[in-house]
C-alpha cells in the first residue's frame, strides 16, 4: 500500500509518501480501507518527537512511523472473532490512541481494534467523519462526560464537567476543530454561548448557534467580558490565564492545551476552577 511515513523527527519535510506493508488483521480487529484521515495536534507532536514534553515523558517511537489516529473508511475484512462489522461497512473512529506511529491512518489501509470504530453517520461524508473523532471526543469529555477514571498526568485534580443549562460560556478558538463542536454541545445543553474567533468565521459560528460573537482581531475578550460561568479556551497554552478576569467566582476555565498555564495562584484567589 501507499502511506505517509517519517523516518526521523522533524518539520513537515520529514513526511514521505512511499510504499509500506499492508497491515495484517489480528484477532479482534478490522481492516479498513481509508477514505479520509483527520489531522490533529498529536500528529505533529509525534512528528516533532514530542519536544514540548519533558524528556522523561517522551514516548519511544519506532521508525518508520505512520501518524494519523482519526480515520473514516470502508471495512475490507474482519477477523474471525469480530461479529459487529462486515466487509463493506462504512466506519469511522479514533484508532489506538495514544499510539506512537504504529501503522495509523495516513495510509491506504489501517488495521483497527473493532472497539475503536463505529458506524459512520449516514449524513456525513468520509471527509467530515474523519474530522470528528478526536475533536468531538475532546469537546464531549470537557463539557459532558469524562468517561473514564484515569488520572491526567498534566494536572493534579480530576477533571469534572460543569452543569451548562442556563449558564454563560465563552469559547476561545470557537471556529477550530474542538471549538466549533464545543459550541454546539454547549448550546445543546442550554448554555448561552459567546464565540471568540476571527472576522471571517462570524457567519459560520452564528449559524451554529452562537449568541454573541467577539472578533479577537478587533477586541480583546478579556478586556470586555465579565461574570462568565465557564471559559473553554480551545487554544490554551501560556496565555490562558488572561481569561481568569472574565470569570465569576465559582466559575471555571478549561484550557484544552494545559501546558504552560501559570495562573493557578490567581485562579485560587479568584475562586475559579481550572
Amino acid at each position: 500500500m501507499k502511506a505517509i511515513r517519517f523516518h526521523e523527527f522533524g518539520a513537515p519535510h520529514v513526511l514521505r509518501y512511499e510504499d509500506a506493508p499492508t497491515p495484517v488483521t489480528k484477532p479482534g480487529e478490522v481492516l479498513v480501507r481509508v477514505r479520509a484521515a483527520g489531522l490533529n495536534p498529536p500528529d505533529w507532536y509525534l512528528r516533532e518527537g514530542y519536544k514540548a514534553l519533558p524528556p522523561e515523558w517522551r514516548p519511544s517511537v519506532t521508525f518508520p512511523a505512520i501518524p494519523g489516529s482519526d480515520v473514516s473508511g470502508i471495512v475490507e475484512k474482519v477477523a474471525d472473532d469480530v461479529t459487529a462489522f462486515s466487509p463493506g461497512d462504512e466506519v469511522f473512529g479514533m484508532i489506538r490512541f495514544p499510539s506512537f506511529g504504529e501503522s495509523l491512518g495516513y495510509a491506504e489501509y489501517i488495521s483497527a481494534p473493532a472497539s475503536d470504530v463505529a458506524a459512520k453517520p449516514r449524513h456525513l461524508d468520509h471527509i467530515h467523519a474523519a474530522a470528528v473523532p478526536m475533536s468531538g471526543l475532546t469537546a464531549w469529555q470537557f463539557l459532558i462526560e469524562l468517561g473514564h477514571n484515569e488520572q491526567n498526568p498534566l494536572q493534579s485534580e480530576r477533571h469534572s464537567p460543569v452543569p451548562l443549562a442556563g449558564k454563560s460560556v465563552m469559547i476561545n478558538g470557537a471556529a477550530g476543530g474542538v471549538g466549533h463542536l464545543a459550541l454546539q454541545l454547549a448550546k445543546h445543553e442550554g448554555a448561552r454561548v459567546i464565540a471568540v474567533a476571527s472576522t471571517r468565521h462570524e457567519a459560520f459560528l452564528r449559524e451554529l448557534g452562537a449568541d454573541e460573537f467577539i472578533d479577537y482581531t478587533k477586541t480583546k475578550p478579556e478586556d470586555d467580558v465579565r461574570d462568565i460561568d465557564l471559559v473553554v479556551d480551545a487554544v490554551g497554552g501560556p496565555t490562558s490565564g488572561r481569561f481568569l478576569r472574565t470569570i465569576r467566582r465559582g466559575g471555571a476555565l478549561f484550557p484544552i492545551f494545559p501546558l504552560g498555564f501559570a495562573g493557578h495562584d490567581e485562579a485560587a484567589d479568584r475562586g475559579v476552577t481550572v
